[in-house]
């Protein structure tokens, strides 16, 4: 089983700055991707940034420029670096972890792992 941990969430002021960790453990055999999700209450979760197994990044309009996903394989660990904070950026973020596992028997298996949230509230 794999989990996820997210951490360094909280309040800021807009035009601040935050960065945001998400430590992977368990059995995990191959990374397809790490992703950030938001989600507002009542609204859909959304994608912010992803990152492949070979590093090639992607970014939802609304933060290019200003976030960027990393990862530390070493560590086991995703980070999201954001800066110039909005109001708008406020919600609930979440890390994701696509990738392939091996059961006791040897067997792959695909899955996606979700980190329990972290709240960042930006103040105007």
């Amino acid at each position: 089983q794999v989990q996820l941990v997210e951490s360094g969430g909280g309040l800021v002021q807009s035009g601040g700055s935050l960065r945001l960790s998400c430590v992977a453990s368990g059995r995990i055999s191959r990374i397809n991707a790490n992703e950030w999700y938001r989600q507002v209450p009542g609204r859909e979760r959304e994608l912010v940034a992803k990152i492949t197994g070979d590093g090639t990044t992607t970014y939802a309009d609304f933060v290019k420029g200003r976030f960027t996903i990393s990862r530390d394989n070493a560590k086991n660990t995703v980070y999201l670096q954001m800066n110039s904070l909005k109001p708008d950026d406020t919600a609930d973020y979440y890390c994701a972890l696509d990738g392939i596992t091996y059961t006791d028997l040897g067997e792959p298996i695909v899955f996606r792992s979700w980190g329990q949230g972290t709240q960042i509230t930006v103040s105007s």
